[in-house]
């Protein structure tokens, strides 16, 4: 299977070809941010590190997206909706609610978790099976409603 680097180099291509302006935006947006990431730490990213990239952008998007839509800036919310969606069809199958309960019970019990204090240990346990395939923010809210503490 092709690494995550070269479905873009694939897809800047065949959007070049198409005239598709905006994604094409997208998708040398996201290469810049990987060769940076590349160039400024000296290596060459695997697939894990560039997820982490792609997850960073994916939040800052869905941050500039609730920012839009509070001031009312429907235009440039579209332009989020599409990066986001363009975002995340890189991104692994995401996990359901319903999952991402069971693994925060089997993170709790595993770490022994008992209160809120424990939030730290639950959370260091539960971020690389979460990593890229949930949403951080819910992965926190289940957890601190799993502990008492929301």
């Amino acid at each position: 299977m092709a690494t995550i680097k070269e479905r873009l180099s694939v897809q800047m291509k065949s959007t070049m070809k198409s005239g598709d302006k905006e994604t094409l935006s997208f998708v040398r947006n996201l290469h810049a941010q990987i060769r940076q990431k590349e160039i400024d730490d000296r290596i060459d990213l695997d697939d894990a590190a560039v997820l982490k990239i792609i997850g960073s952008s994916l939040k800052q998007r869905k941050d500039s997206l609730e920012q839009f839509t509070a001031g009312g800036r429907e235009d440039l919310a579209v332009r989020e909706r599409s990066e986001i969606a363009f975002l995340m069809s890189y991104m692994p199958e995401q996990m359901g609610e319903d999952e991402i309960r069971k693994v925060v019970d089997l993170a709790i019990a595993e770490v022994k978790a008992s209160s809120i204090k424990d939030l730290g240990n639950v959370m260091k346990t539960l971020m690389p099976m979460t990593q890229g395939k949930a949403d951080g923010k819910l992965v926190s809210q289940i957890v601190k409603e799993r502990l008492g503490g929301a």
